[in-house]
């Protein structure tokens, strides 16, 4: 009876260790997610926002179960969310899932466990290769839309690359495309430059490896996001903010290496090599055993940049 329950007990905490770490999501209608699983708490970002604590979930026996209101993307203001019932359960390093309506059919999904967080890099022995220049000045060579079926405001002008709509708010989803390069990356050096409508305040984004998005605004832009200009968006917070007023042009250096970010803003260093847990909201891709793109956001607010410049990190 003894050896039973041992056996019992030993399989149950199988199981629940096959849910513990970090997990990437490929969702449905291609949107990314990110699931963080510990011994009593859960994190979870879904597609868009930031990765927030779940208040209520189940978890037995290698399954992750819990409610969650999710509303279609560009749906209007006052159509409502849809409750789904989801459940995800570990297989190894990989993670099925399923999103069952009130009424109607379930919808699966799947995930990838995630390899643990390395430790920070010596950025003082990593070597970068020769400079990539992402954006020529004169077209879009290099360079495609996200997502072909929104509308297109991107577009090379006097010399920048420029991204035009009419938006002018804050929220998640927006009718224009994001604009990402054709080619993939790994580790790299970035220098950039942005500059935000002085009249709408401004809200754009770059994400690293498709995955990792730098906050774009002004210094006193009513659309900080969640932690101002050069943030890590919803993971990593400036010591300060060294953005410029309206109008003018921000400069970023930024460094990812091994998923830690350093961020130097206008010559101030406001992140300094600090790891990443995961994707942000509206990432392209959440596996960070992949390379991805420079991705720029392009469906909230028009914004310009210009002097494009990678330098990828070369192989030991």
């Amino acid at each position: 009876m003894i050896r039973l329950l041992l056996i019992l007990l030993t399989t149950s905490l199988s199981a629940q260790d096959a849910l513990t770490g970090q997990w990437s999501l490929d969702l449905p209608k291609d949107e990314k997610g990110w699931l963080s699983v510990e011994q009593d708490k859960v994190e979870l970002m879904w597609g868009v926002g930031s990765a927030r604590p779940l208040d209520s979930f189940e978890r037995q026996n290698g399954t992750l179960s819990f409610d969650k209101a999710i509303k279609r993307p560009l749906a209007p203001k006052e159509e409502p969310a849809v409750k789904y019932r989801i459940t995800m359960t570990a297989e190894g390093e990989a993670m099925r899932g399923s999103m069952q309506p009130e009424n109607g059919l379930a919808v699966v999904f799947s995930g990838k466990k995630q390899p643990p967080m390395p430790p920070p890099p010596d950025l003082s022995k990593v070597v970068f290769g020769e400079p990539i220049t992402l954006f020529n000045g004169r077209d879009l060579t290099g360079w495609r839309v996200s997502n072909p079926a929104k509308k297109n405001g991107w577009s090379a002008r006097d010399g920048f690359l420029t991204n035009d709509t009419p938006k002018t708010d804050f929220s998640a989803y927006g009718e224009h495309t994001n604009l990402r390069t054709e080619a993939e990356f790994e580790d790299f050096q970035l220098h950039i430059e942005y500059r935000l409508p002085p009249e709408t305040g401004g809200n754009s984004g770059i994400y690293l490896r498709g995955m990792y998005e730098v906050q774009v605004t002004h210094r006193d832009s009513k659309m900080q996001g969640i932690n101002g200009p050069g943030a890590v968006f919803g993971r990593i917070t400036p010591t300060h903010n060294a953005g410029k007023p309206a109008g003018e042009w921000d400069v970023l250096d930024i460094t990812l290496v091994d998923r830690h970010v350093t961020v130097v803003l206008n010559g101030d260093k406001v992140i300094d090599n600090q790891p990443v847990p995961g994707c942000t909201g509206g990432a392209l891709k959440s596996d960070v055993t992949q390379p991805g793109p420079i991705y720029l956001q392009g469906d909230h607010t028009s914004v310009q940049y210009r002097n494009l410049i990678l330098r990828p990190a070369r192989q030991p």
